[in-house]
């Protein structure tokens, strides 16, 4: 009979129980067909045979816009999505788009209600317990996701491809209004909102907004005192995980990046891109308003207030 297998989770039906059970791995994280040459696991065994194919040599189908090459059509045909930013399937939920079928479908399981899994270290629920099992690493600080060639490990897969593509040099999407370019389009999306001042995300606690997703959640940490990072050498913790590898550099004293035109050092790339600019002059954050430029985003941050009236700290009385 058809829909007489029905998922307990989501009440979704199905006519099959072989069905059913696939669907279930959805909710429960379960990856029962493991790869027997890396740490991937799939949900599917027809996954699991299309995946054992990226590790032999053949890769017939080649991007005509870069010179990336993959194993199968399909592959191609999403790559190259990453050019045109075509996002063929929507949400009828909310605004976000996807460029595969099935990320539509895992997100959309986020709007449902139902939040079954929660995490044993703070407050936060789930939809999925595969979700949980990331959000877990944020706790323990596990990262079983290891570059081949160097010594970075990631706590997700996707952080490890973004990687991967900066050991290959690989950045397609560049920024029109200075020179910059970066491997994924979300990194490029957010840095151009350093050009535009845009801040789509806002605190619902407060009249701050932040130009990702992952800044307002840190500054919402601050309303709630939430600090999940913990050093692992003293009792200092943190809420952003940026916070705490900054801060692990000062128990090792390492400083592997050094300016070529004086001796001063740096412990993170970034402080190192900044401090050239002393040297250059170079000013790439330049205001929309007005023909003002600044050497770091904050600057031009804290100039933008300034055309919108916005004073972000109080005066003193």
């Amino acid at each position: 009979m058809e829909g007489s297998f029905q998922c307990h989770y989501c009440a979704k039906p199905f006519s099959q129980k072989i069905h059913l059970d696939n669907h279930l791995s959805f909710h429960t994280g379960e990856k029962p067909y493991p790869c027997s040459q890396c740490s991937k696991s799939f949900v599917y065994k027809g996954s699991l045979k299309n995946h054992m194919v990226t590790h032999t040599e053949e890769r017939p189908h080649q991007c005509r816009q870069c010179d990336k090459t993959f194993s199968y059509k399909n592959s191609l045909k999403y790559h190259m999505m990453t050019h045109s930013g075509e996002k063929p399937y929507q949400c009828s939920q909310c605004n976000k788009t996807f460029t595969i079928n099935a990320n539509l479908k895992r997100h959309f399981m986020t709007h449902s209600r139902e939040k079954p899994y929660h995490c044993t270290q703070c407050s936060q629920t789930f939809s999925l317990h595969s979700i949980l099992k990331r959000h877990l690493r944020i706790h323990t600080g596990e990262k079983p996701y290891h570059c081949r060639k160097c010594d970075k490990a990631f706590s997700q897969s996707h952080n490890l491809k973004s990687h991967m593509m900066a050991h290959a040099g690989d950045k397609p999407h560049q920024c029109l209004q200075c020179e910059k370019a970066f491997t994924q389009k979300y990194d490029l999306t957010i840095h151009q909102r350093t050009h535009t001042g845009e801040k789509p995300h806002k605190c619902s606690q407060c009249d701050k907004a932040f130009s990702n997703i992952s800044n307002l959640i840190g500054h919402s940490r601050r309303h709630t005192g939430e600090k999940p990072y913990q050093c692992s050498q003293c009792d200092k913790a943190f809420s952003q995980n940026k916070g705490l590898n900054y801060h692990l550099k000062k128990h090792t004293g390492d400083k592997p990046h050094q300016c070529f035109q004086c001796e001063k050092a740096f412990t993170v790339k970034n402080e190192l891109t900044i401090h050239q600019r002393t040297h250059t002059g170079e000013k790439p954050y330049k205001c929309s308003q007005c023909d003002k430029a600044f050497s770091q985003s904050s600057g031009l941050n804290y100039h933008l207030n300034k055309h919108t009236g916005e004073k972000p700290y109080p005066t003193a009385v």
